[in-house]
């Protein structure tokens, strides 16, 4: 099961897609897909309200062709992110990987929809894509006892793209990665929101191109951190609540490391990570 939400930015609504490809309509289960509905066992209504077939179809396909794809959970009321959490791609940049997870944060109004066009921000120089396999937090986590107990925090896992202004980030910062984050478009999230109970989080390849030429190819198993780990670790410094997403960090292949040039106007992003879909974007100038 995937869930969506489809229109204008704004004036999502919610949807399902069934294991069979149906496309139904979820606003007779809630208005949103959002916090509320994720700690109140919106996930399981869901498949019951599939399984009695009481949802209406909705006849397009949600795949950008008509109706707009927006993020599958309405705005978070935190996004958080984790550093160098691939070893290869703390190597790249020029880093060991690390004892203890780096924690960064976007603002929240960073998140649109998988195929909805990136800003590049005014003065940038250094932009770069970022694949990263997002976790959506299901049930308030606080001082979990530990990573063991952790996933069934999680409501499911989405596409995220941590898409970064590196001068902002690093030339610019004096240390604080987020101000290279937090522009706006600046975490496309999506197409669906798949639930966790129909997830491996550490076996699942990632990977991205750009315009056609293929950047990332990995898998989650090369964590440094698993999302067991992530989830419990950040509950011990402050409180997860329903809604909200943790981007885990982003494997080897990224601009900064190098090898490749970094984006511009004109230039098209794709991410994919297996099971749960593919996103698509276009950067466009502020």
């Amino acid at each position: 099961m995937q869930l969506l939400r489809l229109g204008a930015p704004g004036a999502e609504r919610p949807a399902v897609r069934t294991d069979d490809g149906r496309l139904l309509d979820l606003s007779p289960v809630t208005n949103d897909i959002d916090g509320a509905f994720l700690a109140g066992g919106g996930i399981a209504t869901a498949r019951e309200a599939v399984a009695s077939d009481r949802l209406s179809p909705i006849d397009d396909p949600g795949d950008g062709s008509g109706l707009r794809v927006g993020p599958p959970i309405a705005r978070p009321g935190a996004v958080l992110c984790i550093g160098q959490n691939y070893a290869a791609h703390a190597a790249e940049s020029g880093d060991p990987p690390p004892k203890t997870p780096i924690l960064f944060f976007k603002h929240p109004n960073t998140v649109v929809g998988p195929y909805d066009d990136v800003v590049v921000p005014r003065g940038a120089t250094r932009t770069d894509w970022e694949v990263e396999l997002g976790v959506v937090i299901g049930k308030t986590a606080r001082y979990l006892e530990s990573p063991e107990v952790a996933l069934e925090h999680v409501a499911g896992y989405v596409v995220s793209n941590d898409v970064s202004e590196r001068a902002f980030q690093i030339e610019q910062s004096g240390g604080q990665w987020s101000k290279g984050k937090c522009a706006e478009t600046f975490n496309p999230l999506g197409p669906w929101l798949v639930p966790a109970d129909e997830v491996d989080p550490q076996k699942l390849r990632l990977g991205s191109s750009v315009n056609g030429e293929v950047r990332q190819d990995s898998t989650t198993a090369d964590m440094v951190f698993d999302v067991a780990y992530l989830v419990w670790h950040l509950s011990q410094y402050l409180v997860l609540d329903p809604g909200d997403l943790i981007n885990t960090g982003t494997p080897q292949g990224v601009a900064l490391s190098g090898r490749f040039p970094y984006l511009g106007s004109g230039d098209v992003m794709e991410l994919e990570i297996d099971g749960l879909g593919k996103q698509r974007q276009r950067l466009v100038d502020a």
